[in-house]
């Protein structure tokens, strides 16, 4: 196996590219990692390369998503060549084709639709309609993931994972009661500024009320967690103000070129706020 870190499914906004700067304030001898808003998982992926945990939790709201982290673990081999066979079919025709997979994916929500369609859509950007449809548009200028690579990258992703992953599908406050004393929660949910305005970008939406009452949670059984939630591009801030009684430490870190901005024409960095619960250490 090399040693690439995978990435089987490429979201805008995924923490590939800052995992180090996050699990680097990860505390030692973790023994579950907890995503509660895994979407493409980056976090839970990059700790079990590194060794960070001897066990991880995944859970998204979205059936298909979470459908297909099943499949990715436990029939890598299955799933790829049906990638293989739905890319090859479309991948150099025209966007009609796209199209058409959107619309089936819409009928039947099969997961492996779904992975064709965020390699294949405009910068990776995935939009859901409130009715939980696939809404994006190709992105003309690339065929998306070539079949060898997502091979490489679901095999790499089942071996990091497979015997040590459970996977869930719901609210993420369900989830929490999980934790136990040795656990980590790390979470990434929508933030405020894109869920809940006209940008809606998101399968599912989540209050800022419904997070607090989460976080409040957590601290009230003294289980340990980082929260991505905020931060800004350019002029633009998508900021919630939490409340001071959580007593968590946040500061902004340097997240690069954003893609959001990259697709309305604009050379803009983004900056990420992190929140770290009370007793978390770090430098």
């Amino acid at each position: 196996m090399c040693n690439k870190i995978p990435h089987p499914i490429p979201y805008q906004g995924s923490k590939r590219k800052i995992a180090n700067q996050i699990c680097s304030l990860f505390p030692s001898n973790i023994d579950c990692l907890i995503e509660p808003f895994a979407g493409s998982a980056a976090i839970t992926l990059f700790a079990a390369h590194h060794n960070l945990a001897k066990r991880f939790i995944i859970n998204d709201k979205q059936p298909e998503l979470m459908e297909l982290w099943k499949l990715i673990i436990d029939e890598p081999n299955k799933t790829s060549e049906k990638y293989k066979k739905i890319w090859s079919g479309v991948a150099n025709e025209n966007n009609i084709d796209f199209n058409l997979i959107r619309e089936r994916f819409n009928q039947h929500r099969d997961p492996i639709d779904l992975l064709y369609l965020i390699v294949r859509c405009v910068k990776n950007a995935i939009r859901f309609n409130k009715k939980g449809e696939f809404t994006q548009s190709a992105d003309k200028r690339r065929a998306g993931t070539h079949p060898n690579k997502m091979a490489e990258s679901i095999n790499r992703a089942s071996f990091l994972l497979k015997n040590r992953t459970e996977i869930f599908c719901g609210d993420f406050m369900d989830v929490l009661p999980i934790a136990q004393k040795n656990d980590f929660i790390y979470m990434d949910p929508p933030y405020h500024g894109t869920s809940n305005g006209k940008d809606k970008r998101y399968f599912s939406q989540l209050e800022k009320e419904n997070l607090i009452q989460g976080l409040e949670y957590l601290n009230k059984r003294n289980i340990d967690f980082i929260l991505s939630y905020d931060g800004k591009t350019g002029n633009a801030e998508y900021t919630a103000i939490l409340p001071d009684y959580l007593n968590m430490k946040h500061f902004l870190i340097n997240a690069g070129r954003s893609s959001q901005a990259t697709l309305n024409g604009k050379n803009q960095t983004t900056f990420e706020r992190l929140y770290l619960s009370e007793k978390l250490n770090f430098l």
